[in-house]
């Protein structure tokens, strides 16, 4: 009698996938709020919508992933801070109309379940989400052997956020004069690393776990440094007013990003001498002789978030989040024009 064939025996683990979510049970709980209405394991997720703190709430959702960043933390064996990652970026997402995030939910597609591995995931997602008030409500681990690699997963999310419809932002406030503040990154963020990888791993074999001298630590170091996330330093400052709209500089850099935040008839003058460039971006432009545009349409050069402000609340502004830790650049100007971005040159000291 031919042997029988289990579930296991063709790649899927069950009791693996239990026992990771059994083992980050605790993670996902302390990022739960008092609105949260299910425990963990129900089939679908509840949440109380805080209807008494808004007169009309606006509901702000955005899904996004990590990336090829991925491939840093297969290779590593670090996976937390990519679950921070996720959770920071899409908290800046909704915070470019003003929103504050309500719960996230997570999906990991993974070649074979390592409970190690998924609760490392987890807890940097909790982490990020009790530091930014997110209930992690929900998710789902899909083991699916065929599809991705034995120590290979993908990693994505969808985060739901509240605005008030009075202080939701977007680009019609926008007007010719207004100030452009940029807000330092930390590192590459979660973008352009699939040409980070080609130069810094193929092109120039650096090793991952040797310190890199114009770096002062390992590109492992470098190139796992967590998204960062700038809704706490910005909520208390969007109800006092001056900022007409933002841009989370991701995927297509400072020109395609900023360029969403523009009203017709406006331009935005990008002066990319006013801040520093990280070491990292000029380490890769270096190695890779990257072209100036692909440089600054691939990875966000040192600008992780945009304000556009009213130039009368700049300098307040500027003061306000510089005491909040962040650095911040005054790096442009709107003025009347086609809806476009221009970046004035391109190239400085990379």
């Amino acid at each position: 009698m031919p042997e029988p064939i289990t579930y296991r025996d063709a790649g899927v683990d069950i009791d693996a996938a239990n026992q990771a979510l059994e083992l980050a049970r605790a993670h996902i709980r302390s990022t739960f709020t008092p609105l949260v209405a299910t425990d963990i394991g129900t089939f679908g997720a509840m949440f109380r919508f805080p209807s008494a703190d808004y007169q009309e709430p606006l509901l702000v959702a955005s899904t996004d992933s990590v990336g090829t960043k991925l491939k840093i933390a297969y290779a590593t064996g670090l996976h937390d801070s990519v679950g921070a990652d996720l959770v920071n970026h899409c908290v800046n997402d909704i915070l470019v109309q003003g929103a504050r995030p309500l719960f996230f939910l997570d999906y990991v597609g993974i070649g074979k379940v390592v409970p190690e591995t998924i609760v490392a995931l987890i807890s940097g997602l909790a982490q990020a989400c009790r530091q930014t008030g997110t209930a992690l409500i929900g998710g789902e681990i899909a083991e699916l052997p065929g599809i991705y690699q034995v120590g290979e997963y993908d990693l994505a999310g969808t985060i739901v956020g509240v605005v008030e419809r009075a202080r939701a932002l977007d680009p019609s406030a926008v007007r010719p004069g207004d100030l452009l503040l940029g807000l330092a990154s930390h590192g590459l963020h979660t973008n352009g690393y699939s040409l980070a990888r080609q130069v810094l791993l193929e092109v120039a074999a650096l090793p991952l776990h040797q310190e890199v001298p114009e770096l002062g630590h390992t590109l492992a170091q470098e190139l796992l440094r967590v998204h960062h996330c700038y809704g706490p330093a910005l909520w208390p400052l969007l109800p006092q007013g001056g900022i007409h709209a933002m841009a989370h500089i991701t995927g297509g850099g400072i020109p395609d990003n900023l360029c969403r935040a523009l009203p017709e008839r406006c331009r935005a003058v990008v002066d990319a001498a006013a801040w520093p460039v990280p070491p990292i971006c000029r380490l890769i432009a270096r190695l890779g002789h990257v072209p100036p545009d692909d440089l600054y349409r691939t990875f966000n050069m040192g600008i992780g978030f945009i304000l556009i402000a009213a130039p009368e609340r700049a300098e307040a502004l500027t003061q306000a989040l510089t005491g909040q830790g962040e650095a911040v650049y005054r790096i442009g100007r709107i003025e009347a024009g086609p809806r476009e971005v221009t970046i004035r040159q391109a190239a400085p000291a990379v």
